[in-house]
């Protein structure tokens, strides 16, 4: 018979869908962190919406309660790496659409240097390839949080784990003279 609950969009898209600037600006969003569509990048532009409509309203409120609603949003942002611990409110209201699509799963994996693009990064996780902290994950817009940073590997089963593999990107050393050897 189905699920009972209402499903909802988790986004909400441009007002006006007929914009060049607005369109060429995503088209290079799309291209430098691989992202299927955009809904992806509306997605994470709703969050950042969301965060910085909650730290406004926090600026505002001086209460007892306010004040536990502050450290409670900037400890998640601490916790999510887009602030530092020394960073306020204010400085939450200065995070990007880029700060968001960053910490993602797929961006990571090539900063880290286990993929060599982003689209390879996307396959090796739809394809079971990635595992953060243990378990296993399919979904490239994973949002991983600073402990789990380090814990971004192969998977065990993975052809991927073996470091012989043709397609693991070389770390190359350099020599005082900065030519690779």
């Amino acid at each position: 018979m189905g699920d009972p609950r209402r499903l909802k969009k988790k986004y909400r898209g441009p007002r006006h869908l007929w914009q060049k600037a607005r369109i060429e600006e995503e088209k290079k969003i799309l291209k430098t962190y691989g992202l299927k569509n955009k809904t992806e990048i509306w997605k994470a532009g709703s969050q950042l919406r969301s965060i910085t409509k909650q730290a406004k309203k926090l600026l505002a409120d001086n209460t007892k309660q306010g004040e536990k609603e502050k450290a409670a949003l900037l400890k998640k942002l601490q916790r999510l790496s887009l602030i530092t611990a020394d960073q306020g409110l204010d400085e939450v209201l200065g995070l990007k659409l880029n700060n968001f699509l960053e910490r993602r799963l797929q961006t990571l994996l090539v900063k880290k240097g286990l993929a060599r693009t982003v689209s390879q990064a996307r396959q090796m996780i739809v394809h079971n390839h990635v595992n953060v902290g243990g378990k296993n994950i399919t979904s490239p817009s994973y949002f991983v949080s600073a402990t789990e940073e380090d814990q971004i590997s192969f998977a065990g089963n993975s052809t991927f784990s073996n470091s012989e593999h043709p397609e693991r990107m070389v770390v190359s050393s350099k020599t005082s003279k900065g030519v690779e050897q």
